[in-house]
């Protein structure tokens, strides 16, 4: 249960601060877009099971492949695609840790 919390609070909380940390004067659009990037999880649509809570998303679906990744990084050096970049980079992170979490357990 802990890993649950933990988890959706890294996706739901942690782009909100970061919003309001570093883009405060236009911080309500800046968190919505990040938290509109949480549609990447539509590739987990393609997986059979579509939820497997043993499996790592990292490098299993295809946009949280390491490809994808650092096409994420690229993007962040582009000004238009900052905030989406940022919000894509914070997903993967967020999913990372959550697998290494399982890999404690």
């Amino acid at each position: 249960m802990t890993q649950f919390l933990v988890h959706y609070a890294l996706h739901l909380i942690l782009p909100g601060i970061v919003a309001y940390t570093f883009f405060r004067n236009h911080w309500k659009k800046a968190y919505l877009i990040m938290l509109a990037t949480m549609l990447v999880d539509l590739d987990h649509l393609l997986a059979s099971p579509i939820f497997d809570a043993s499996r790592c998303s990292i490098n299993f679906h295809p946009l949280h492949s390491y490809l994808a990744i650092v096409l994420y990084a690229i993007l962040f050096f582009l000004k238009k695609f900052r905030l989406v970049s940022l919000g894509l980079l914070l997903h993967m992170m967020t999913d990372f840790i959550d697998c290494e979490w399982m890999n404690l357990s």
